[in-house]
């Protein structure tokens, strides 16, 4: 197998000032939180929203391990919906001394280029900011934090300088060459 070089960009928010809004998308989308843990629902965003940009890390999770994540207190799910469909989603993950993690991020690409990414982003980070309001016993939320690859979309990073994050770490790996997932084999032409 070949590998090839991935640079990863990590980005946070250290104030709640710090997020910019995004002009709301025209049209009938709302977003949502996924109150329920559902394992089979968070697996099919994960795998549509990341199989045409190779998101791998999750696909070998069993069903206990899913639950488990989900309903760790403080994980929510923000779910953008076009229409009554879903069309991405904003996964948050608090972490220690409060300290909240955008875990994942992303669109369908089916729903990419609409203008829906930089709404759902800015109003993710805002739910992010407060987490704590919804979760007693989850600490008052003190920085935000992401990461980006050189996988993700062409617009990610522009997205995230846009809704206020700022780069604070960069890295270059070399990782193993693998074929898009998406949702399904053959889904989209990678």
């Amino acid at each position: 197998m070949s590998s090839v070089p991935v640079t990863t960009w990590s980005l946070e928010q250290t104030s709640a000032i710090d997020v910019l809004p995004a002009a709301a998308p025209e049209g009938d989308v709302r977003i949502v939180r996924a109150e329920v843990p559902s394992p089979e629902f968070s697996r099919f965003l994960y795998a549509s929203v990341g199989g045409d940009i190779r998101w791998i890390d999750r696909l070998g999770w069993t069903y206990a391990r899913w639950r488990e994540y989900l309903e760790r207190p403080g994980v929510e799910t923000w779910v953008a919906y076009e229409r009554g469909t879903p069309a991405g989603y904003v996964e948050l993950d608090p972490q220690d001394d409060g300290v909240v993690e955008i875990a994942y991020f992303g669109l369908i690409p089916a729903f990419r280029g609409r203008r829906i990414g930089g709404h759902l982003l800015a109003y993710g980070a805002a739910r992010a900011w407060d987490l704590a309001d919804r979760w007693p016993g989850v600490a008052q939320t003190k920085r935000v934090w992401l990461h980006t690859c050189s996988k993700d979309g062409e617009h990610a990073m522009d997205n995230y300088l846009r809704r206020g994050f700022k780069l604070f770490d960069t890295k270059v790996e070399e990782e193993t060459e693998v074929a898009a997932p998406g949702p399904w084999p053959g889904a989209y032409l990678a």
